[in-house]
């Protein structure tokens, strides 16, 4: 089949990689210019560069909906368009032009964490698989009918880190089934249809987002903190009026009381802090943060910081 690929960053760069190593030929690549979103410089493949490198014509946009573009789609007579990580809205002339439309590349196991940074949410939210969805392009982001999906667990100590790589690594296998399936024609009774009472959908990642709300449960702060691994950037909270960021944290052996915030005790090899908005009470876990990095980069074991207990890490300065 003739491919027009769009896409963006590591998860456009694999999915660029996975088409020129199929049977498939990739007739025009669309990708977004280069971000200052700290978000954006993040698994940030150059996508332009690789289509480049292989003779494949690209166009660069932050938005595909200008008549250059949709005529230079029409001029490649694709078969198929293909997006994994295109970052603004399509328009239905573009996305149903090819006889077999669109395949879109996401990295979640739809139809829940449509959207943006899933994998980020998910550890969050504790699930307990992540994963990879190919799936139709329709009107409604991310909603359209199911063709391929792989997954892979989540472990107890896993990082947003650690899940990129493992997700990413699922990108040329999915592709290459589901271009086969569809090439072949037993693609045909395959697609399933999207249940919408277990989508959910979520914004873009920003500094807010990684600031700590000291009434979570520990449990929910210590999956933040895997969450905001590096490179991402990190956890925050406040500590005498300047940011510190949380680089590791586990969560408390003991119970520990008291107002949510208080740096407290030492336990084993980290400091606790007192989390949770039921803290008074003394029947909930505390945050034991092990590691922290202060605002000039420098990295320090919270023992070594915290010199003596008492006082409060804060979410505002």
């Amino acid at each position: 089949m003739r491919v027009v690929m769009l896409g963006y960053q590591t998860w456009g760069h694999r999915t660029l990689q996975a088409l020129l190593d199929s049977e498939h030929e990739v007739v025009l690549v669309l990708t977004h210019p280069r971000s200052e979103h700290a978000y954006e410089r993040i698994w940030d493949d150059n996508v332009a560069e690789l289509a480049t490198k292989h003779g494949v014509p690209v166009l660069l946009r932050n938005r595909p909906d200008d008549a250059e573009v949709l005529a230079a789609v029409k001029e490649a007579q694709p078969d198929i368009i293909v997006a994994n990580n295109w970052r603004t809205w399509l328009p239905p002339e573009l996305y149903d032009l090819p006889p077999h439309g669109t395949l879109n590349i996401h990295d979640s196991l739809l139809p829940a964490y449509a959207g943006f940074s899933p994998i980020i949410w998910a550890l969050i939210n504790g699930e307990e698989r992540v994963g990879v969805t190919s799936h139709r392009m329709t009107e409604r982001l991310d909603a359209g009918d199911i063709l391929v999906q792989r997954s892979v667990p989540v472990g107890p100590h896993d990082t947003a880190t650690d899940l990129f790589h493992r997700t990413v690594d699922l990108i040329a296998p999915l592709v290459h089934e589901s271009l086969d399936l569809i090439a072949s024609g037993r693609d045909a009774g395959q697609w399933i249809p999207q249940d919408p009472a277990r989508a959910s959908f979520f914004h873009k990642r920003a500094a807010e987002d990684s600031r700590i709300d000291w009434t979570w449960p520990a449990e929910r702060l210590e999956r933040l903190v895997r969450a905001q691994s590096d490179p991402y950037p990190n956890a925050y909270a406040f500590h005498r009026g300047e940011r510190l960021r949380i680089v590791s944290a586990a969560v408390s052996e003991g119970r520990y009381g008291g107002t949510p915030g208080r740096i407290f005790i030492r336990e084993g090899d980290g400091v606790v802090v007192v989390a949770g908005a039921q803290a008074y009470s003394g029947r909930g876990k505390g945050l034991l943060v092990r590691r922290v990095r202060t605002e000039d980069g420098a990295e320090h074991a919270a023992a070594d910081y915290f010199r003596t207990m008492g006082g409060y890490l804060t979410s505002r300065p």
